[in-house]
């Protein structure tokens, strides 16, 4: 099966029984792939998608129908009335932060109902100790937050009794982000967005969708939600997508987030695509059937590394709401390892030896094995974790199942040849 590679026999059919584990949740993986690959196209051809589309304007951007028809392709593909797609939103947490300086004025206030937000949106907050100049806290805007239950789950009691229109907007964040809590399903998010309604009926319920598009068949904007962001180098670029972000939602939200990314007047209106509108169209197209590849990767590596005895979450049997898939490895040297193995499956800079260091926005070392076609792309095959405790390693990604796959025994394999796994 392997014949480019040293994997050792005894890892081979450790891998077969894996599979053997993975194929209940496969073929739920591959009936959502059907379902969003449909849909998708529907999309496309909803949006009435032509060869003019596929190329970019210039300068101001005036009248570039692509970059419109785009914002509609993803608006019909994630349930939404309105989206807003570029290419110069840089990361998904610049795509948040538009979102949510586009939404809030001083003297609002957000709660965040998911706990501490992911690292890199709490200098955006401005949470103690991470005030960065320019932070939501310099300008007035409050922030307040709702602690998860001891089992990571959602306290919708506690939701019941905090929430009140005294906050403009409940924040919720999907993925678990470096922490070990489950990531929450559409349902999950769609009972919030109902308590949040009731309780403040005003209010601007915002999900944090980053690694959630095309898990599920519907999205958080299709049960209640009144708009989401991500990034287009994790799921809905299709790994395809060199750079980018999308928010999508309601019309009115949409507009005001357009006119903090421009400037309040042009909005949409204006922002050139230089050439990058075939990429993101492809990428999009392609996104469902590369989000299901992902989450097969993922599943494969739970089933797998659970059986080399380590503690992995999701389990290989349960259903997913994003592509991240947990494995504790307890100790830098197997986090290490791990990584170092990760990278030798990866189509670039397969050479070369990840060792942790220090990266903007984390408050502690971190480690990161891509090897992508992309800088930083989390659809693409990859592997990330703080060095601090319980030296977990956040995997994503994979462009097809069949590489991923490789990337994970490989990872084992290092561990195997540095004497810290047994078989």
């Amino acid at each position: 099966m392997f014949p480019y590679f040293n994997i050792d026999e005894r890892l081979l059919a450790l891998s077969d029984k894996a599979e053997a584990l993975c194929r209940p949740a496969f073929e739920g993986i591959e009936e959502n792939q059907r379902y969003n690959q449909q849909k998708m196209l529907a999309a496309f051809n909803r949006a009435r998608v032509s060869e003019r589309h596929l190329f970019g304007s210039t300068g101001y951007g005036y009248d570039d129908a692509g970059r419109d028809v785009l914002d509609q392709v993803y608006a019909y593909a994630l349930g939404a009335e309105d989206a807003l797609v570029r290419w110069n939103f840089v990361s998904g947490t610049h795509t948040l932060t538009v979102a949510l300086f586009g939404l809030l004025r001083p003297g609002d206030k957000m709660l965040c109902v998911t706990g501490t937000p992911y690292d890199t949106i709490q200098g955006v907050i401005g949470l103690p100790g991470r005030e960065k100049p320019g932070c939501m806290k310099e300008y007035g805007i409050g922030y307040e937050q709702l602690e998860l239950l001891p089992d990571g789950r959602p306290d919708y009691a506690a939701m019941e009794e905090r929430i009140s229109p005294a906050y403009k907007m409940v924040y919720i964040q999907r993925s678990r982000g470096y922490s070990l809590r489950p990531s929450l399903s559409v349902a999950e998010i769609g009972r919030i967005a109902e308590i949040a309604k009731r309780k403040a009926p005003d209010c601007i319920v915002m999900v944090d969708n980053c690694y959630g598009e095309f898990v599920e068949k519907t999205e958080p904007v299709s049960v209640g939600a009144d708009i989401m962001a991500g990034s287009l180098i994790k799921n809905p670029g299709g790994g395809m997508a060199p750079t980018g972000g999308y928010i999508a939602g309601r019309h009115d939200l949409i507009e005001l987030c357009a006119y903090r990314l421009t400037t309040p007047g042009t909005g949409r209106e204006i922002g050139c695509t230089l050439g990058h509108s075939r990429e993101l169209f492809m990428g999009a197209f392609h996104a469902p059937h590369v989000t299901g590849e992902a989450l097969k990767t993922a599943a494969f590596a739970s089933a797998l590394f659970s059986l080399l005895g380590f503690g992995v979450t999701p389990a290989p049997e349960e259903k997913r709401a994003d592509i991240i898939q947990v494995v504790r490895l307890e100790t830098p040297e197997n986090l290490i390892a791990f990584c170092r193995g990760v990278q030798k499956g990866a189509p670039v800079d397969s050479f070369v030896a990840p060792e942790p260091s220090d990266m903007p926005g984390y408050d502690s070392q971190v480690i990161m094995a891509a090897g992508a076609f992309t800088l930083g792309s989390s659809i693409e095959l990859s592997a990330d974790a703080p060095l601090r405790e319980p030296y977990a390693a956040w995997m994503q990604g994979g462009l097809n199942y069949h590489s991923g796959q490789l990337g994970m025994l490989l990872a084992a394999q290092e561990m195997l040849e540095a004497g810290l796994v047994r078989l």
